[in-house]
């Protein structure tokens, strides 16, 4: 059965998912950079961008389980681009270079329309201007009976927790403090809606924490 989850997403110690003033330089916002040193070493993160190796144990494990039976993405907009507004004549395709290590079908939250992106790897970019619940509804039909993974930023995944449309959460929290940016669990009260954590694993580079509330 599709579950929809959260995978790998970086908070930091004072609950940031993201620097303040994103843009070309900062794709997660001034000091954001900081957030993913544990999964930008790892073996999971170098092989799927083209490295030949990386590091093994604790935070690859847990970056590893994040591609496992993914049949599609979603992405708020600007997880795919820092501009806001009409795309124009923007021949912008991604952060990723003409090769992203997506390699399913991927819908980006937008709204204003675009026509369909095919990438290299089996990568297409689908831009969906009817909400999340118009994104998840194509996602799970794209995946074919496997996951749908939630890929960010922060205001994405608090839109798809307030819904009630996430199954299980992978957070890592990173030892750095941001000051501001985008806080996770602004106006999310977790507790409230079911969550609980079923698993609690500390490297020297993170703290991976699963969340997850049952399914009715």
């Amino acid at each position: 059965m599709t579950q929809v989850t959260v995978e790998s997403f970086c908070v930091s110690l004072d609950g940031f998912g993201a620097g303040p003033d994103q843009d070309l330089e900062n794709p997660l916002g001034v000091g954001g950079k900081d957030l993913p040193q544990w999964f930008i070493p790892t073996r999971t993160f170098q092989r799927a961008h083209g490295g030949s190796d990386g590091t093994t144990g604790l935070d690859n494990d847990f970056a590893a389980r994040g591609f496992k039976n993914v049949g599609a993405w979603i992405l708020g907009r600007n997880m795919f681009a820092p501009t806001r507004g009409p795309w124009g004549d923007s021949d912008w395709k991604g952060w990723w270079g003409d090769n992203p290590p997506y390699h399913v079908p991927v819908f980006v939250l937008t709204h204003h329309p675009r026509p369909i992106i095919e990438m290299e790897g089996n990568t297409t970019f689908h831009f969906v201007t009817g909400g999340i619940h118009e994104a998840l509804d194509l996602a799970r039909e794209a995946a074919n009976g496997k996951d749908v993974r939630i890929g960010g930023g922060v205001s994405t995944v608090q839109q798809y927790l307030r819904a009630g449309l996430i199954d299980e959460l992978h957070l890592a929290i990173s030892p750095v403090l941001l000051g501001r940016g985008e806080r996770l669990y602004e106006g999310v009260d977790m507790r409230a809606l079911g969550y609980e954590c079923v698993q609690f694993a500390a490297s020297e580079k993170a703290a991976h924490v699963i969340l997850r509330r049952p399914r009715k």
